[in-house]
C-alpha cells in the first residue's frame, strides 16, 4: 500500500515519539514549511479509531450523518506515531518574531483594553505552549505544538522557565503525576495565582528554523541541545524528479548552444544551481546553500519551452538575490559563485578590473535581470 506521507514525515514523527522535541533546519527552499504541515496532518488525522470500522456509522445529529471510513494507517506511520493509543489529538501553531514574549507563549498579564465598568484592569492570557499542555493533560489528550521561525524571536526568553521542562525525561509521568525527574516552573495561572507547573508526557513540540538567516542571532547552545535535530538538505534528485529530467528523460552530455525544448532549459538550471551551491559551500558554508524548492515554483515536467524559460527566469531572480545577500560586500565571492571569473566568453557577467581615485576596484558587469531571452545561455555559463 502506497503511503500518503513522505519518509521525512515518518522520520520526524518517530523522533517526536521518543525525543518529544524536534528541530527541523536547513537552507531556504528545502521544504521545512511543507514538512511541518505534513507532520501536523499525520498527527491529527491518525488515531486508534482510524481504519477499524468495517462499515460507515450513521449519526443523524452529526455534521456529516454518514462519515467516510478512513483508510488504514500505513504500517510505517503506525509504528512511528507518538502516543498511538490517544484519540483526542490536536495541533497548536505559533510563529516566533522579534516581538514574541514569554506571556504570549506561556501565560501572562496584559491590560484589559475592552474593560467595562467593574471589570479588572488586567487579564491573564494563555499562550500556545500552555494551551497545548492543558489539552495534552485531558483524558485521551495529545498535543503537537508547531513553532515556525523559532530563531526569529528571543527563543530563550520566550520559553523562560520551561526551557528545562520541555526535555523528555523532565515531564510528568504517563499517569500525569510527577516523577523524581519532573521539572517544575512558575506559571501565572488563569485564576491569577503563581503556580508551579510541569509539562505532560504527550505534549510534542516541532520547530523549524533557517540556520543561515543572517538577520537573526544564533540560538543558545544550551537551548539547542534540548532538541532532536532533523536536517533537510538540498536534493538534486527531488528537483530532477519534479522537472521530469531524471531516469529515461535525463539530459546527458554537453548542452547545445540553443535550447530546443524545456528539458534542456531545466537541465541547464539544475547544473547551474548545483555549481552555485558548491561555491556557496566553499565560500560561506553548506548551511547557506539554496534549496531545491526555489527552482520549483511555476514549473511542471510537461510545460512548453516559453513557459519553462519564463518560470526559470523568475526563479533565478530570487536565487541571484540570495547570492547577493550571502556574499554581501564580497564582489569577488558573488562573481566566483556565478562562475564569472575566467568564465566562458559568452557569459553575461564579467568581473572587470577598474580604478577609483587611483585605487584598484572591481566591477561585476552584466544585466540586472536575466529575462527569458537570456536565461538559458546564462545558466549554461554558470554551470559549465
Amino acid at each position: 500500500m502506497a503511503s500518503e506521507f513522505s519518509n521525512e514525515c515518518v522520520e520526524v514523527l518517530d523522533r517526536l515519539r521518543y525525543a518529544k522535541n524536534v528541530l527541523v533546519f536547513g537552507p531556504p527552499g528545502t521544504g521545512k514549511s511543507r514538512l511541518l504541515g505534513e507532520v501536523a496532518k499525520a498527527f491529527e488525522l491518525s488515531s486508534p479509531a482510524r481504519g477499524t470500522a468495517s462499515t460507515p456509522i450513521h449519526n443523524p445529529k452529526a455534521p456529516v450523518p454518514i462519515p467516510p471510513v478512513a483508510a488504514p494507517l500505513d504500517p510505517a506511520l503506525a509504528k512511528a506515531l507518538p502516543c498511538p493509543g490517544k484519540n483526542n489529538r490536536k495541533v497548536f501553531r505559533t510563529v516566533f518574531h522579534q516581538n514574541s514574549k514569554h506571556r504570549d507563549f506561556v501565560t501572562g498579564m496584559i491590560p484589559n483594553t475592552q474593560r467595562k465598568a467593574g471589570d479588572p484592569d488586567f487579564i491573564i492570557i494563555e499562550g500556545a505552549l500552555y494551551k497545548a499542555s492543558e489539552h495534552a493533560k485531558n483524558q485521551q489528550g495529545a498535543s503537537l505544538l508547531i513553532i515556525d521561525e523559532i530563531n526569529r524571536g528571543p527563543a530563550v526568553q520566550v520559553f523562560g522557565g520551561s526551557i528545562v521542562s520541555i526535555e523528555a525525561d523532565k515531564r510528568l509521568g504517563e499517569d500525569g503525576t510527577p516523577t523524581s525527574e519532573t521539572q517544575f516552573f512558575d506559571v501565572l495561572s488563569p485564576s491569577g495565582r503563581l503556580d508551579s507547573y510541569a509539562l505532560p508526557e504527550d505534549l510534542y513540540i516541532l520547530a523549524a528554523m533557517n540556520q543561515a538567516d543572517a538577520s537573526v542571532e544564533p540560538l543558545d547552545v544550551a537551548f539547542l541541545r534540548r532538541w532532536e535535530p532533523y536536517v533537510l538538505d538540498p536534493s538534486s534528485e527531488v528537483l530532477r524528479t519534479h522537472l521530469g529530467i531524471n531516469g529515461p528523460n535525463a539530459v546527458s552530455g554537453a548542452l547545445p548552444d540553443l535550447a530546443s525544448d524545456a528539458k534542456q532549459v531545466f537541465e541547464a538550471s539544475v547544473r547551474a544551481w548545483e555549481h552555485v551551491n558548491r561555491r556557496i559551500s566553499l565560500g560561506r558554508g553548506s548551511e547557506f546553500q539554496i534549496g531545491h524548492g526555489m527552482l520549483m515554483p511555476g514549473t511542471t515536467a510537461n510545460m512548453g519551452m516559453d513557459a519553462a524559460l519564463q518560470a526559470t527566469s523568475s526563479n533565478w531572480a530570487k536565487i541571484r538575490a540570495h547570492i547577493n545577500e550571502v556574499f554581501f560586500g564580497d564582489l569577488r565571492g558573488i562573481a566566483a559563485t556565478l562562475n564569472a571569473i575566467d568564465g566562458p566568453s559568452y557569459h553575461p557577467f564579467q568581473l572587470v578590473e577598474t580604478s577609483f581615485a587611483d585605487d584598484i576596484r572591481f566591477e561585476l558587469t552584466g544585466p540586472s535581470r536575466l529575462g527569458p531571452d537570456r536565461i538559458y545561455n546564462a545558466l549554461r555559463a554558470i554551470g559549465q
